[in-house]
């Protein structure tokens, strides 16, 4: 099984340090949605592992995530894919989880989930966070620009870390290897 595990906010949609909040918010990012389709296609099994720690703050309810989480994979469905798996985190940062990114946690779920061992699966985020998390199970760390990418690119990255522009991107290259 080739698989993939991709951050959601800055990733796949517009991030926003006040959170993504309603469904009129999440906005996906020019050529993200195209860019899962065409690996679904391809392929490959695709996962998301999502930090969503408003719901435990209060700032929307889990059902309000559901919606984002159909309306994303409706968008991939349109152009001819699937988005196979989404694992988040609902919790608050003090709430001592081993879900929450940086922490493994997601990615053990999906692991479990899958059936699948992680070593050397690519994943993309936009923070340190998201590849400090997915390097903790062995994968291999793909960084975007876009969300806070950019920002991050400056920082200590975690060994073999690949930095691309966006997931169209990242995706050209993986279709292409």
């Amino acid at each position: 099984m080739k698989l993939i595990i991709l951050d959601r906010d800055g990733v796949i949609n517009q991030d926003s340090d006040a959170y993504i909040k309603s469904l009129d918010e999440w906005i996906p990012l020019p050529g993200s949605i195209d860019a899962i389709a065409r690996l679904s296609k391809a392929g490959w099994t695709v996962a998301v592992a999502t930090n969503q720690s408003g719901i435990g703050r209060g700032y929307y309810d889990e059902a309000t995530l559901q919606a984002m989480h159909d309306r994303l994979r409706q968008l991939v469905a349109e152009q001819g894919g699937k988005v196979d798996l989404i694992r988040y985190c609902p919790h608050a940062p003090d709430a001592g989880c081993d879900c929450r990114k940086p922490l493994p946690g997601l990615f053990r779920q999906i692991a479990d989930d899958l059936g699948q061992p992680l070593d050397g699966v690519p994943t993309v985020g936009d923070s340190l966070r998201d590849l400090e998390a997915g390097c903790a199970v062995g994968c291999t760390p793909y960084l975007v620009r876009t969300g806070k990418g950019a920002n991050t690119e400056h920082k200590i990255l975690p060994a073999d870390t690949r930095v691309f522009d966006d997931l169209a991107a990242v995706v050209d290259h993986l279709l292409e290897s």
